[in-house]
């Protein structure tokens, strides 16, 4: 888990270096485009087919929703905001899936873990700072990120259980992709960009697609309330990726608004583990 953690910050870094050699769009284009193809070879080296009615029931059209609007806003959230800031806010997906969970399917918490997922969006709060001098609007790209990518994990728990891990991710790439076509020809008139970096470009899609299959080892080796509180090692490597490649500096309330946001986290999957 700490090392797919460690796969994604390069990913974010990556993702963040390509948007300064191609716009948004197409950034997010080929980034989905890029991992689709790699998924579908995989589907198809486990022996899977990838035609399927399944593709199209309705909890899976939502995830392909949930997981649009969580790819495209950390595109643009990487691109305009701080990478630690980013990930900070990015940090609280587990929260914001925990309640989702009590919300929207009928799940039980404690008053504690109630009283975790509060203070855990204080610390979201603290990152933001919302109405201050601090305050930067494209801050509110990464919380919309969060919430897309709380509602993709939301949906997974009611995909089709057979349904290989490979598989999904395929579908779910290839949802996408029309939808960055559409954005790309709407903005810029063009999927290709003009003088874009491909190195990057393939660093983002090999290191995006190493860190979802190491995801999905760790979780299928072992307990999920085990390996669940490593996610939150990826706010380590973010902060020092940040510092030494683009100079960053968090301030004290972006660092104490992410140990709130980890604390709670890990705090709300020990209570649901007793």
């Amino acid at each position: 888990m700490a090392l797919s953690m460690a796969f994604f910050a390069v990913a974010d870094v990556f993702i963040k270096l390509a948007s300064t050699t191609m716009p948004n769009a197409q950034t997010t284009l080929w980034l989905m485009g890029g991992g689709g193809i790699i998924f579908a070879i995989m589907a198809l080296r486990q022996g899977e087919v990838l035609r399927d009615h399944n593709a199209f029931k309705p909890i899976l059209l939502l995830r392909y929703a949930a997981e649009i609007i969580g790819t495209f806003s950390i595109v643009i959230a990487l691109s305009q905001a701080p990478l630690s800031t980013v990930g900070a806010i990015i940090q609280a997906t587990p929260l914001a899936v925990t309640m989702g969970a009590v919300l929207f399917l009928g799940e039980q918490v404690s008053a504690r873990q109630w009283i975790a997922i509060a203070i855990g969006f204080a610390g979201v709060l603290l990152i933001i700072q919302p109405g201050t001098d601090g305050f930067q609007i494209s801050t509110l790209w990464a919380v919309a990120s969060m919430l897309g990518l709380s509602g993709r994990d939301l949906t997974t728990k009611r995909t089709p259980p057979d349904m290989a891990s490979s598989k999904l991710a395929t579908y779910t790439m290839a949802a996408a992709v029309p939808f960055a076509v559409l954005w790309c020809l709407k903005v810029e008139g063009t999927v290709m960009p003009s003088d874009p970096n491909w190195g990057y470009v393939a660093a983002m899609i090999g290191a995006g697609a190493a860190g979802y299959l190491l995801l999905i080892a760790s979780i299928r080796t072992t307990d999920v309330s085990v390996v669940a509180p490593f996610r939150y090692t990826r706010l380590l490597f973010l902060l020092l990726l940040g510092v030494m490649l683009f100079d960053e500096r968090p301030s004290a309330l972006v660092l104490l608004g992410a140990a709130l946001v980890v604390g709670s986290g890990v705090y709300t999957t020990w209570l649901s583990r007793r």
